[in-house]
Order: C-alpha cells, then structure tokens, then sequence
C-alpha cells in the first residue's frame, strides 16, 4: 500500500477530552483521531505512527494544534471529509504532506491564549508581572517536571481588555508541561496583591517558590508555526456549519469563554 505522511491542524474543546495524549480506557484526542483513521483505512493504530506537535491537558482546547500520521488516501480534501465525517469533536481543518522523518514537535513558535475574567485585578501589575516572564530564564519553578531541562525561551506575552476579559497571548518556541498555565497564575498572584514581582524574579533565578496553577479551560492553543510547511485549508461548508468551528474561528474571545467554561 503507498502511503503518505501529512501533518493536520485541528480543534477541539477541551472539555470533552482527558488531554490530547492517547491513553488506555480514556477519551483524548489522539484516541479520537485514532478511531478515525481506522473506521476509514481499517489499519491497526500503529501504522499511522501518529505524533502531536503539543501535548494539551484535560481541560485544555485547541483552535490550532497539529497532527502528523500516515494515510494511503492521496486526496487532502477528500481526508479531512472523510475524518470530519467520522469523528464527534476533533474538527480538522488544514492540511499540509511532510516528509517521512519531519518530527511536527520542532516548530517555529507556539501561541497560548488564556482568558481570564478581569474582575478584581490589577491590570497594570497583570502587565508588569507578565514582562518578567519575557526572555530566556530557568522555568523550574512554573511547570511540572517531566526528566526534560527546564531552561526556555518567552518570546511574547501580550496582554488586552477585552470586555470584562483579560486576553494573554502567550508565544514561545516550545513550553514545558504547565508552563502556560503557571506563568498565568503567577502573574494573577500578583494583580490580586498576593505575590510581588520579586518574588517571580526570585523563582526565575531559582529560589523554590510556588504560585498555582491556573484552571485549564481557559488555556486554549491557538497556533503552531513552521518555517517549511504550507497548510491548504479545507474549504468545505459541512465543516463551517460546526458549531465548534464557529465557536473557535467566528466568534469573539468572550464568546469562547462562555463556551468553554459552561
């Protein structure tokens, strides 16, 4: 059977999944994707050799997050029909072919958008504490340990009202486990009046230090960029009149939120 490698961008609302890895007797979305490719090619799960260019906790959505597999179906469009027509929440959207050995983890950037209710915060010490994360530092203290270096790279992190929202951007070549949602909760400390952006900077060089971490519905991954890859966007209107597609690509941030949070 000929075969090709392509990598698909996707969403999904995180709400319906317990994270984005697959796992035994556990609804996730590489489990559904899965389920998938097999009702429509019939091969065994290992033959896709399917790989994610992030991993997204239970609770986490995605407007934008890429996966790679093998198919023996030529057609992109005719893909992503078929794979929309078999599978309940992950909506599949774009899709580029890639070479055989091209790894989707290595990536230009990443963009997270957390959406945090503006109520009782200090906007202005919301932005100081978010400019301390920028650059590179020693994340040790804002993610979750996993065997991997814990020294990483913040490009961006963009702050905005919007309505009775805060919307934070955040980029990054690549974020360790938690690392979003920490940095969020750390600066949320911090516009509550609970923490002092020198204890932030304290952590960054090291000193033992823990903020929480911020709820996962309201992290959603809105974008994964390559250099080298040109996605053709599926232009199908079945596909549009998703409710999830037009809640993730239509609507406002607010609207989102409500979404995602109810």
């Amino acid at each position: 059977m000929e075969e090709r490698r392509v990598a698909v961008r996707v969403a999904y609302n995180g709400k319906e999944f317990h994270g984005s890895q697959w796992q035994p007797d556990l609804k996730t979305v590489e489990g559904e994707i899965l389920n998938a490719l097999k009702k429509i090619e019939g091969q065994d799960s290992k033959w896709y050799r399917l790989k994610s260019s992030s991993r997204t906790d239970s609770g986490v959505s995605a407007v934008s997050n890429v996966m790679a597999f093998y198919t023996s179906i030529k057609n992109s469009d005719g893909l992503l029909r078929a794979l929309n027509a078999n599978s309940k929440d992950v909506y599949f959207w774009a899709c580029s072919d890639i070479p055989k050995n091209r790894n989707v983890r290595h990536a230009l950037y990443r963009r997270y958008r957390y959406i945090l209710p503006s109520e009782g915060l200090d906007v202005d010490a919301l932005k100081k504490g978010a400019s301390l994360f920028i650059g590179t530092h020693d994340f040790r203290h804002f993610c979750k340990k996993d065997g991997r270096g814990t020294v990483a790279t913040v490009t961006d992190i963009d702050v905005h009202d919007e309505n009775e929202f805060l919307i934070i951007d955040l980029t990054a070549p690549y974020f360790l486990w938690n690392m979003a949602r920490r940095i969020v909760a750390a600066m949320e400390q911090v516009a509550r009046g609970k923490a002092e952006q020198s204890e932030i900077l304290s952590a960054l060089k090291g000193k033992a230090a823990y903020f929480g971490v911020a709820d996962p519905h309201g992290l959603i991954l809105m974008d994964v960029s390559y250099h080298d890859l040109i996605f053709r966007k599926f232009d199908d209107p079945v596909l549009h009149r998703k409710a999830a597609v037009k809640r993730f690509e239509k609507r406002t941030e607010e609207e989102i939120l409500q979404a995602i949070w109810q």
